[in-house]
């Protein structure tokens, strides 16, 4: 990885960290402005005698010459022996003393002599005018300091408000890091600093008297947990990014240890060669394989080359920093890719497989893979056999396998196949047993009558396990003689008993067709007397459709009725729980069908009501017919008799009038 590279990798650990760093640097140069208020009450003290001095060198007045014994004195003598001089002679004496002092400049760091160590101060000589007094703090890394070493300071200014040199030792040594620092960035060049702190998101390094910052994930190649273990060592590092403003720098100790890896790395694969044995270190596990350290370049065991027999993870057999002998399998430069083998160290176990174990032997093994055709059993690591499903039981009924099966579950299987060569085995876990479709006849006849357990069910039918291998099936048309299944499931369940009569034996198929409804006589001859067309009886409505409904007649027998025979008096349709009276319109004994209509009951009551009320009405007219008859008769003889009185007396009258 390249430093911008990893400068970019690392920025979101710095900028987590970036404040903590800047608050040091801050309490760093707090540091710095409490030192000097010690140096500057020194430098007082050394310029008082000079203020004093100034103080003293006052223009001398002339002296009044008089004659006497002293006409030889000099007047210009002042009162400490010093002679006066005039402003030519001063600025040339001057002049030739600045000659041989050092020339100092504001904000450089030079070199200066101890020429004395006081109590908390070291004073300085660095040529110069005056000499420099520095705190003896500033030298904490140097216990050793004595008089006349010399030592690198930076000057603050060449003379203060108190006329004294300012010097800083801790400015020297943060800018000569700072120098070094750079050129780590610039050049690459390896630094050294020693752990002083832990902070959110790595370390603080001390490099020269510059605090730096370590991301977590540049302190090793490998992840690091536990910071506190590196505090206080001496480490040597590269720096992979600066803040030129704050004065701020990321170091990173992972870059050194990748720089030599990456050379050990070149050699490693320079001299490897396909079959070559190495010793590598597991330094990580994954799913599909293991990491392994070869010495600077890590290769890949995949889990399939882990070891010759089925295994579910890698940490099965490997460990963490376990040393263990590998074969390069293939490598490639270009990628800087190893594959690495470890079965490969010994021979395939095909290749060793006892003599014993040929076709016909019995075996022993445990479940490592299940699949929908059947299971695969490892008799010897790397020595695998498959048990199809056909092999799993006499019967012709299809089993899953998944749910015969369980992993790692043990088993014991005779070889059908094996073949050597190709390294293929077949198993049967059957064949451990005699066939009992063989002696069939006699065992389950036509007719005969067995319990057996259910073990399956289909949309069309339920299979029977009648004994170890042997089974039939029931189909759903043959579970009851008046009640019509949706699904075998309304009728019962896997795994309870049912009886059952065998009804046809295919023997060369091995199938056997059984039924439920047969233990008992067949009612539909009896129910042909009692249900005929024209028929009504009271039923109830079981369920409803778009079709029509079904209803529970008498006797536990079903009827349908079409959807156009299920409208009630009121045009409503039926609904279901509903108890009504249905009319038979239809009974057929072979195929145990009734169809029954409640609208044709319906319309029977409508058409006997109208018959009757016809009849009585023609009653009624005849009788009023009758009576109309009686009377007329009545009214008839009446007359006839009136006309004979009135003949008899218009005779009467005729007799009168003649006389």
């Amino acid at each position: 990885m390249t430093e911008p590279e990893l400068a970019e990798a690392i920025a979101p650990e710095i900028e987590e960290a970036g404040p903590v760093v800047e608050m040091q640097l801050e309490e760093t140069e707090a540091g710095e402005d409490e030192a000097e208020p010690a140096a500057a009450a020194v430098e007082e003290k050394i310029a008082a005698p000079e203020e004093e001095e100034e103080e003293l060198d006052l223009p001398i007045p002339e002296p009044v010459i008089a004659g006497g014994a002293h006409d030889d004195f000099n007047w210009n003598m002042d009162k400490r022996g010093a002679i006066a001089y005039t402003d030519a002679e001063r600025h040339q004496y001057l002049s030739q003393y600045d000659v041989t002092l050092s020339h100092v400049a504001e904000n450089e760091i030079i070199r200066g002599k101890v020429s004395a160590i006081s109590s908390g101060d070291v004073v300085l000589d660095i040529n110069y005018k005056s000499d420099g007094l520095v705190s003896l703090n500033e030298f904490r890394d140097m216990p050793e300091l004595k008089q006349g070493d010399e030592v690198e300071v930076y000057v603050e200014s060449q003379e203060d408000s108190q006329g004294q040199l300012g010097l800083s030792r801790k400015k020297a040594k943060i800018l000569r890091a700072w120098e070094s620092i750079v050129d780590s960035f610039k050049n690459g060049t390896i630094i050294s600093g020693i752990v002083i702190s832990k902070t959110k998101g790595g370390l603080i390094v001390d490099c020269g008297g510059l605090e730096t910052f370590l991301p977590g994930s540049q302190i090793d190649i490998k992840p690091v947990i536990d910071y506190d273990q590196y505090v206080g060592k001496m480490m040597e590092f590269k720096v992979v990014k600066i803040n030129e403003q704050i004065k701020n720098a990321v170091v990173s100790h992972k870059a050194l240890i990748e720089s030599d890896l990456a050379e050990q790395r070149e050699q490693i694969l320079a001299s490897l060669e396909k079959g070559q044995v190495l010793e590598g270190i597991v330094k990580n596990i994954t799913d599909f394989g293991a990491f392994l350290d070869l010495g600077g370049v890590d290769g890949l065991l995949y889990i399939t080359d882990i070891s010759w027999g089925r295994i579910g993870h890698p940490s099965e057999v490997l460990q963490l920093n376990q040393r263990i002998n590998v074969v390069v399998l293939d490598f490639d430069e270009n990628k800087k890719r190893i594959s690495l083998g470890l079965k490969q160290l010994t021979p395939h176990p095909w290749e060793v497989l006892p003599e014993d174990i040929t076709e016909s032997a019995v075996v022993k093994g445990r479940v490592v893979n299940i699949e929908d055709y059947g299971a695969f059993v490892e008799i010897m690591p790397g020595v695998e056999g498959l048990i199809h499903i056909s092999e799993i039981s006499w019967g012709n009924q299809s089993v899953n396998a998944k749910e015969y099966f369980t992993m790692g579950q043990e088993v014991e299987a005779r070889v059908v196949t094996i073949d050597r060569g190709d390294r293929k085995m077949s198993l049967s876990i059957k064949q451990l047993t005699a066939d009992p479709w063989s002696e069939i006849d006699g065992q389950f006849s036509v007719g005969s009558r067995h319990t057996g357990t259910v073990k399956n069910m289909t949309n069309y039918g339920i299979f029977v396990e009648l004994s170890e291998g042997v089974g039939g099936m029931v189909h759903i048309s043959d579970l009851s003689w008046t009640r019509r299944y949706a699904h075998p499931s309304e009728f019962t369940k896997v795994g309870e008993p049912i009886e059952v009569v065998v009804l046809d034996v295919d023997k060369d198929k091995r199938q056997i067709s059984l039924g439920h409804k047969q233990i008992e006589e067949n009612p539909w001859d009896a129910f042909e007397a009692i249900f005929p067309v024209g028929s009504y009886h009271e039923a109830t409505v079981l369920k409803r459709d778009d079709k029509g409904a079904t209803f529970q007649m008498p006797h536990g027998l079903e009827a349908f009725a079409p959807a156009k025979h299920i409208r009630k008096e009121d045009g409503q349709v039926v609904d279901t729980g509903e108890t009504l009276t249905v009319k038979v319109i239809e009974f057929n004994k072979d195929d145990r069908r009734i169809l029954v209509s409640h609208t044709r009951y319906v319309e029977d009551l409508k058409y006997k009501a109208e018959a009757a009320v016809k009849a009585e009405k023609a009653k009624e007219e005849g009788e009023v017919k009758s009576a109309v008859s009686d009377v007329q008769k009545k009214v008839e003889k009446e007359t006839l008799g009136d006309l004979a009185a009135l003949a008899q007396l218009k005779e009467q009258f005729g007799e009168d009038e003649a006389k």
